[in-house]
Formats: structure tokens, sequence, C-alpha cells
């Protein structure tokens, strides 16, 4: 049977719709902590759009000179002040970037291990003073925490006496070297710390000394699909994303002021 052309049409539009073709496949970029969000979240954002995510992710120091050397991506997670500078030099559209989580920074020993008290400034002084080894992020990969714990030890006046002791990171989780045997005590991202099996979350900082991490996502100056990418910011910083940010260590960021 011959089809009526206002059919035929009707079922190209239809095709065009469903094919795969129409389907664009977003490279994002993002910093360790929230790469796991990022993979949660991504079905439902394929589910919601069609498109597909290839996630790939570093320090904020690590994907800062990625960019700049000119890997090409559509999406960038890292921290407001790497996107305010990514901006400045045209890689990311700073103006569209939106604040998504944030994580503190916490201590943590191996399951079984005792736990040290780390309730107060003083404590927890006592307790980086008293550990055989102590492993964190090594500052110089570009990791926040690394750079906040090396801060954090010169205003607390042992940085001379944790440096014999320390074992750094070049990045990933530094609950890898306390599984290992290789360090008694760890200092990392909350984030990641829990999803760790075998190492056990002391707690948080105390709040005088606490560093805030937050991440923030910006599109890339020359993403392909803009409006996808939009729809990919939407969702991280809307509501269906503290369901993947608890389990993490993680919790929403406050608003930009």
């Amino acid at each position: 049977m011959r089809l009526r052309p206002f059919s035929v049409a009707l079922l190209l539009a239809s095709f065009a719709a469903t094919s795969p073709a129409t389907a664009d496949e977003l490279r994002v970029l993002s910093a360790g902590a929230f790469r796991k969000v990022v993979d949660a979240m991504a079905p439902i954002y394929q589910r919601q759009t069609g498109h597909k995510l290839a996630i790939d992710n570093g320090t904020v120091g690590q994907l800062s000179a990625r960019i700049e050397k000119g890997e090409a991506f559509d999406l960038l997670i890292v921290s407001p002040e790497a996107v305010a500078r990514l901006g400045e030099k045209g890689f990311v559209v700073a103006e569209r970037m939106k604040p998504l989580a944030r994580v503190g920074v916490g201590v943590m020993v191996r399951d079984g291990a005792a736990k040290p008290d780390i309730a107060s400034v003083e404590s927890f002084k006592a307790a980086l003073l008293a550990a055989p080894t102590i492993a964190y992020i090594d500052p110089k990969s570009g990791g926040s925490s690394g750079v906040y714990i090396a801060g954090l030890l010169q205003r607390l006046g042992i940085a001379e006496a944790v440096a014999p002791k320390a074992k750094l990171k070049q990045g990933g989780y530094v609950a890898d070297l306390l599984l290992k045997g290789e360090a008694e005590l760890g200092l990392h991202q909350i984030s990641e710390i829990v999803p760790v099996k075998g190492v056990t979350l002391v707690g948080p900082l105390p709040p005088a000394i606490q560093n805030y991490t937050v991440y923030a996502g910006a599109p890339s100056t020359k993403a392909g699909n803009a409006q996808a990418v939009q729809a990919l910011l939407d969702l991280l910083a809307g509501p269906d994303v503290a369901a993947a940010l608890a389990p993490m260590g993680m919790e929403r960021a406050p608003p930009s002021p």
C-alpha cells in the first residue's frame, strides 16, 4: 500500500527523533571526589536526554594542566577558583558556573585500629604527633586536600615533625596506603574515605580548622552541544543529586553569594 506524503513525513520525523545519530556523547572532566557522583547520575541523565557521558577524572591541578594543553571536554567539574582561572584563559564559560557540592577533610584508620581523639584542635595535633606514619595527598600534585593539609601543618607548627613520617599519594585514594600497611593514619576528603572498604572514618577535622572543598561545574567554551551540557549541569545542581551525594560523604554546596 502506498503511503500518503504526510505519513512518510511523520515516519521520517519519528525515526530522526529516536535515531542514535541524534544522541551525543558528552566528555566530562571531574575532580576525583565528585567523579562517583557523576557516575551515579549518568544513567538518569541518559534516560532523560538520550545523551551518554564519557567521564574522566584527576586532581584539580592535573585537569587544569590537561585543559591548558588542549584536551577537549564539554563539562568541567573542579573548584570555583580553578573555573575562574580557566575562564580568564578562555577555556570555560565561567559566567555559567554552578556550585554542585562540598566536602570536608576527615581522618581515617584501618578497620579495627584504635581511633585517636580528634575532637579538638589540640587533640588532633597530638594525634598527628603520636602517629608513626601519616598519609595524605602530595600537595605538589595539585590535589586540594593535600594543599590544604600542607598549609595546616605549617599553621599548627608541626610541619617539620610530620615531614619524616609523611607518606604522600600522587592521586587516587589515600586509603590505599593504609590498606597496604604503609601508613597508620590518613587524611583525605571524607568523600574519598567513606567508599573504601577496609578503612574507618574517625571523623571530620575539628570545626575551627575544617576546610570545605567546593565543586562547581562549568561548560567548555567549545562544547559541541551547549543545550545538552546545560541539561547535565542543571541535573547535577538540582535536588535529584542529593541521594547520590550522601553516600559519598558530600553535601549540597551553598548557593553562590
